[in-house]
Order: structure tokens, then sequence, then C-alpha cells
């Protein structure tokens, strides 16, 4: 990446270094110690676009002109000249202050008549979040835009009218007028805060929203093909989902829209980013097959996202269906069916013949109307990306689902980290519109970029708005990347003080299905009146992708017993801030959780994985025994290390090293994309595909937490 001097920069924005340096600490919190310093092109160019920005809105400042002023007109002439002035020039605080110093003075018996008139508002104190553009500040505190605009000047900062300045600024400024400001508690962006204030009186029923769920070739989507009458399952390949789409279907003069996704890591997915955009569940089941891991995944899934669970007993005109094996292998499940005394809804169907399906579609509406879906058509509309993608002829394309409100043509919207204007609407058929409702999906085109599926959209005023907001939402989201906090149970006891953690979830993961039960029923114990344990998913086999995701929509732990995480898993855990705890005793698991609920957890040591090698051949020699020929895949293998053997993810051995070798010599370690040969102490059942971890067991400094 080229860089350039500031002093360079300095000179080609006309603007003098010393401010420069101010304004690269201030606005981009980047420290540069003199002229001489460099910075990255890309500093410089988001330095060049605020500029460009400042000078656009100091033009149609100068225009402003706000009739409810109570300030004299010549008053409120001098400050706009006044800030224009500093915002065109960019001059340093310094000359800023010498040169305001007679405007102070002349408006000194101003801000006293001030201060006398505001002697009541002592003692109220004004919530603001911690930014808050200047117009909102004005209308917050009482006070006219022009004056809180000349307090920031005389505070050395220039920000116009739609700019957002921080907390301690509006602190300084709220201060000038005698007004006792305080942060809100709860962050949040400025647009989504004044849309939850939005006055929601006028609610109307809505059409309930349902995700299908199921195993790979329960046939999904073969039933929402049926129920749509419409072929969508010719055109993909192999059978399975290629995209996640969105349908509204009417019945009886009831809308439903359907949510069709390639499976539960979609919709964990999008959880995981706060978006909940499913009432009801569907879940397919085979009726000849039977439970399979997907659907026992997809389940676990719903209750967590605490989604009201429809079955659909799919493919009933086979021979060998059974619906009612099907209900019994539920039952393990906690899903006990309503003609068994329980209180699931479950219908036999057959996509094919299209049996059951008119039931299927009443029990639906039944369940939403007990869920009392309701949503306000006539505010701004707000809700969720449901799929985006970059179209060649037509730019970012986005399919977005309105979850309150009615979203029209020519709306601005800020979406995630991005946002535009609606440049044109198509409903599900493909055919323009140009107004959506609550729960009706609709295809949108106009955006500055591709988001991301389960982002969430709100309708701003005007473009500008939703520009300033999305780059406020980048820097944010930029800052909040680096204090990710997630549960662990090292921090557990005080996250329960705080009243943080009411609920400690859990997904246990084991190398037999017998441990998972037995681990689940003893976690289930451990729950007190202050914390409820609850374990959101357990399997046999090792810890995924999937597990990961789900822990980080759920703020879960992951506990694993003798199975290890994959490379994708670990790399995904580190990023999302997972907790992974892994044991070879059960009973030291449950220890662990009870004693970090007590706050009494004392990590003695922290294992530290030195690294990972595959055996790729083995050779059995006499008076040795077996030898493995191995890849080193990363990090180093190191001959006195502790290492574990793993196959399929599950763990085979915890041992030590008998001998490491490269070609005939003794080594002490082998490096990443190297070979050797290595044997085990006590242990000749090594295969091929194996992978030897080696760890050590680093102390770390007792906390009493």
């Amino acid at each position: 990446m080229s860089k350039v001097r500031v002093y360079e920069l300095a000179k080609e924005l006309n603007i003098s270094s010393k401010n420069l340096i101010l304004m690269l600490q201030e606005e981009f919190n980047v420290e540069v110690k003199n002229h001489m310093s460099v910075i990255d092109d890309e500093d410089a160019e988001l330095i060049k676009e605020l500029l460009s920005e400042k000078e656009e809105e100091n033009k149609e400042q100068a225009s402003y002109d706000d009739k409810k002023d109570q300030v004299d007109e010549q008053d409120e002439m001098d400050v706009i000249a006044k800030y224009e002035e500093m915002y065109s020039n960019q001059k340093s605080f310094v000359k800023t202050k010498k040169k305001n110093k007679q405007n102070k003075v002349a408006s000194n018996d101003l801000e006293a008549n001030e201060e006398n008139n505001d002697s009541n508002n002592e003692n109220a104190i004004i919530e603001i979040p911690a930014t808050i553009t200047v117009k909102e500040f004005a209308e917050k505190i009482n006070k006219p835009s022009t004056e809180v605009i000349k307090q920031l000047i005389f505070c050395g900062v220039m920000a116009a009218i739609n700019q957002e300045i921080d907390f301690a600024t509006a602190e300084k400024v709220a201060a000038k007028f005698n007004i006792n400001i305080t942060q809100t508690s709860e962050e949040g962006n400025n647009i989504d805060e004044e849309l939850d204030f939005e006055e929601d009186s006028n609610t109307e029923k809505r059409p309930p929203i349902v995700t299908v769920m199921g195993h790979v070739d329960h046939g999904k989507t073969s039933l929402l093909d049926a129920i749509r009458k419409s072929k969508v399952t010719a055109t993909e390949a192999g059978g399975i989902t290629q995209h996640i789409g969105a349908y509204t279907v009417k019945i009886n003069d009831e809308k439903i829209t359907f949510l069709d996704t390639p499976g539960h890591e979609a919709f964990t997915a999008m959880r995981a980013r706060g978006a909940q955009v499913t009432d009801i569940v569907i879940l397919v089941v085979a009726a000849d097959d039977g439970i399979m891991p997907q659907t026992q995944e997809a389940i676990n899934h719903c209750k967590a996202a605490n989604v009201p669970i429809i079955v659909a007993i799919n493919k009933m005109d086979k021979p060998d269906a059974n619906a009612d094996r099907v209900k019994q292998e539920l039952t393990e499940y906690g899903l006990i069916s309503e003609d068994w005394g329980g209180d699931t809804i479950t219908v036999p169907v057959s996509a094919k013949t299209k049996q059951g399906l008119d039931e299927l579609l009443e029990m639906v509406l039944l369940t939403a109307e007990m869920l009392e879906l309701k949503a306000n058509p006539a505010r701004k509309a707000r809700g969720t990306v449901v799929e985006a993608k970059l179209d060649k002829g037509r730019g970012a394309v986005a399919t977005l689902l309105v979850q309150n409100g009615t979203l029209h043509v020519g709306d601005a919207i800020l979406v995630g980290t991005t946002y535009g204007k609606i440049r044109a609407m198509f409903d599900d058929k493909g055919k323009k519109t140009k107004a959506a409702g609550p729960s009706i999906p609709v295809e949108i085109l106009g955006l500055s970029e591709v988001p991301s599926a389960g982002d969430r959209f709100t309708v701003v005023k005007d473009e500008k708005t939703a520009r300033q907001m999305a780059e406020a939402r980048k820097l944010k989201i930029k800052e909040q990347q680096s204090f990710a906090h997630r549960v662990s149970l090292e921090d557990l006891y005080s996250q329960i003080q705080e009243g943080k953690v009411k609920e400690l979830s859990l997904i246990v993961k084991a190398d037999v299905q017998g441990s998972v039960e037995a681990m689940k029923q003893s976690f289930e114990k451990l729950s007190t009146d202050n914390v409820k344990v609850r374990v959101l998913h357990g399997a046999a086999g090792a810890i995924t992708e999937t597990d990961v995701t789900l822990a980080s929509a759920s703020n879960a732990i992951i506990i694993g017993f003798n199975v290890r995480p994959d490379s994708n898993a670990s790399a995904l855990a580190e990023r999302e801030k997972v907790d992974i705890k892994t044991y070879r005793v059960i009973y030291d698991a449950i220890e662990d959780i009870k004693s970090a609920m007590i706050g009494m957890l004392e990590p003695d040591y922290k294992e530290v994985i030195l690294g990972t090698a595959e055996i790729r051949q083995t050779y059995k020699i006499s008076n040795v025994g077996t030898v493995a020929g191995c890849y080193v895949q990363s990090g180093k293998i190191v001959r006195n290390s502790d290492i574990r053997l793993i196959r399929n993810g599950i763990v085979i051995l915890e041992g030590k090293l008998a001998s490491l070798k490269r070609f005939k010599d003794d080594v002490k370690e082998v490096a990443a994309g190297y070979e050797c040969g290595l044997s085990i102490e006590k242990f000749n059942d090594i295969k091929e595909g194996d992978i030897i971890e080696a760890y050590t067991m680093e102390e770390v400094k007792r906390s009493h937490l």
C-alpha cells in the first residue's frame, strides 16, 4: 500500500499541517508525530472525502434560515458567516478562538440571559446517545440549531447541522446553556432509536412469515412448490435450494409469506446478525426416513430462537410411510404431537399427491392467530435483507422482507452499512410494484453496495442522512469488533453478578451419544434461582462451524467431551469470540461450570496448541512398533511436547512422542510445510488420515472472580 507524507497532503488540501494532524487525531483516531509522518493512501482519500463533504454542507449551511430562531437576525448572520469562514478555510483552533473573541464578548449578554432563562433546567437531566447530529441535539435541549452551532464554534468544533458530534462535545455545549445531560446506557443507532420511538398505536394484523426447514431430500422445496403451484424445483441443481427465496401465497383471503432457506445454517446466520425474521417454522420430516441429524439440528436451532414449530410429515404417499414412528421420534426431542396429548402440531402431507396441504396451511394461520402478529403499515418501513447479489446489468439487487411499515419506490433507505434510494421494486412474481406493506417480500434496485443477508433496513428522511448513518455504522462496527464480548466461563460469575447473564446456554458435543445425554442431564441440574443452565444442542461428533454459528447467535459456550473443533470451527470461534472448552472427564466439565457459576473458577493452566500434522503413511518396524510418515500442516511438532491423536474429530489418545525424525536424523522440532517420521509412546494403532496435535500447558496467574 502506497503512503503519503502529512505535509504533502496538507499542501494538496490547502490547509496547515497542524490542522491536518489535529483532524487525523480527532476524526480518524490516527496518531501522527509531526508533518514528516506518513499515512496510508486509504486514510488520505477518506480525508479528501470528508473535506469535500464539509464544503458541500458549508454551502447548504450558508443558505440555512430557521424561522424559529430566538436570536436576532443580525446575530444569526454573524454566526453563519463566522461558521462558513472557519469551515472553508479550515483555520486552526488558536486562530479561530482569536477571531471569535470579539463575537464572544458581544454575545456574553445574550448568554447571560439564556443562562438565567435556563436556571429552571438545572435539575433536569436530558439523555442523549454516544453520538448525535447537531439538529437532533438542538431539539433535545430545546435550543435553536444556530445557537448550538455558534457554541460549537466557540468550542473549536466545526460541525454542520446534519453532522454528528460525540457525547463529550455535546456535554461542553450543554454546559454553556446550563443544561445537564447524561449518556443513554443503550448503545445503538440514532435512526434506529428514533424509529423505535415511533408510535405503533395503529397496528393491524399482518401475514405470518414462515420458514421451511428439514433434512436434505425430505421434500422442503417440493412442498413449497406444491403450495405455490409453480415450478421452482426444476430450475435447481440436484434438488438442493441454491438461494434464499421469499414468496407470498394467498389462502382464504389471507396471506402467508414463505422463506425457502437452504437449511438451518442460513436461519441461524441471520439470527447471529440480530435478524429474527421468522414467526413460524414448518419442519419437514420424511415419513419413510424419520428424524435425521439435520432435522435434529433444525429442532435445536428453532428452540434456541424460541420459534413455534409445525411438523409436516411428508411423503405419506410412499408405501413404507409411518407417521406414528415420526411422532415417536419427535417425543425424544421434546416435541409431543397434539393427538398424543402434547402441544406440537403435526400434519401428515404429501407434496406429490397434495394430501394434507390445506390442513397444513390452516394450521399455519391458526398458529399465526394465536401469536397475534401485528404491524403498523402507516409508519416508515423497516425489515430485513433476505438475500442480495450483484447483477451485471442492474447493480446491487436485494430481496427485502418488510417487517413493519410500508416501503415505497423513492424511499431513502439505510441497510446495515450500505444505503440507497429505491429506484425500482418488484414483487415475488417479478412484477413492478410501487409499495410493499408488512410481511411482504420485494426485490429492490438502487443500493450503493451489496448488503449481507440478515442486515436490517430502515427508511430515513433522505439519501444524505442514509449515507452519513451508513458511514457512522461502519466506524462503529470497526470499534465494536475490537470489543466484541461473549460470555466465557472465566467471566461468567461477574456477568451473573451484574445481571447480564440470566441464562447460561451450552452446546454439548461428545464422542458418543450416551455421553451427550449424560452431560445434558448433569448440566441442566446445575440451574439455580439466578441462572438457568440450558443445553441448546447436543450431538455426537467433532465440533463444527455450524456449532460455532449457533453459539455465536445464542451467546453460548461450547463444551466438548473427547472431541476437538476442526480447523474451520477453531478459526470461526476465534473470529466470533466463542468460548470452546474441551474435556476428557465429564466430572471436570461439570465441576468447571459449577465453579464458574459461584465465582470459584481458578484457571491454573492454559492449553497452547503448538502445531498439527497429518499422518500420510504408516510402517511397522520390529522392536520399534508403528512409525508414521507425517506432513506438518500448521505450527510445529516438538519432540518433548504432549500430543493427542485425533481421528475424524474424535480424540483417540493423549500421550507423548517416542521419537521425531527428519530422514534418519533425530530432531527436536519440525516446522509447517515439512515432512517427518514419528512414533508414539506405548501406542501402535496409528492410521493414515489421523491428525497429531502437539500442545503444551502454560501456567497462568490464578484469578479470583
